[in-house]
Order: structure tokens, then sequence, then C-alpha cells
């Protein structure tokens, strides 16, 4: 089982970045790890942006212990106003951290087609 890849030696690090716009309230899948992607995923860089020039929006971000958004939920941030015409530093380098396999993170709108989020990581590949 690789659900800890030796980050030492490894094969490739990829740079990536995730858009996703939350649509609507329910949980929404930003970034998973497949049980068996020999991966570990760091990352860098979650910002979330109220598009909504009148209203503020709540957000929450959690990382579940399974991937696809199954498992245990551990909230970064948990109904965080974000102020319309805004933007919020979720997560950026200096408190990075490793979604190991099997794990995923989520993001909830407190209202549908508020919020953008943006997610920088590294797929490190053993």
């Amino acid at each position: 089982d690789m659900a800890a890849p030796n980050i030492v030696n490894v094969s490739s690090i990829l740079g990536k970045t995730a858009t996703v716009a939350l649509s609507s309230t329910s949980q929404t899948t930003l970034l998973s790890n497949a049980a068996s992607s020999d991966d570990v995923l760091k990352v860098n860089m979650i910002q979330v942006a109220n598009v909504d020039g009148t209203n503020a929006c709540d957000i929450t971000i959690d990382v579940h212990s399974a991937a696809s958004g199954g498992g245990t939920a551990y909230s970064l941030v948990a109904t965080v106003s974000v102020p319309a015409d805004a933007s919020l530093i979720v997560l950026d380098k200096s408190t990075a951290i490793y979604l190991e396999e099997n794990t995923s993170i989520t993001a909830t709108a407190g209202t549908a087609s508020d919020l953008e989020v943006i997610v920088s990581y590294e797929q490190i590949t053993d």
C-alpha cells in the first residue's frame, strides 16, 4: 500500500491548478486522491472568491478521510463568511497540506453560484 509515497526519490512532480464554481449548496469535491493512485498531492493554495457583488456568502472547506468526499470530514474552515466581491485564502504555501491516497477536499457554499474556488497543488508520483 502506497498511502504515503516516499517523496525523497520521486518520478515526477507536476504543478496543477483546479478551478470549481460552486453552482449549488451541496458538498462539492475540489480535489480527490484515489486509493490506488501511487501519488501524494501537496496542496499549496486554496482561494475562495465571492463573485456576488452584493451579498456575503459562507464557505466550508473540509478534508475527508476517504476519496470523493467520503469518510469523515475535518474542517479547514467552517461556515466562514466571504464578503461580496472579496476573496478568502483558506490555505497557502505556509500552511500547505498533503492529501495521501484515499483522501479528498470538499467545499460547501451557503448560497448557490456565489463562490468560485481555485486550488493550486503538486501531484507527486512515487
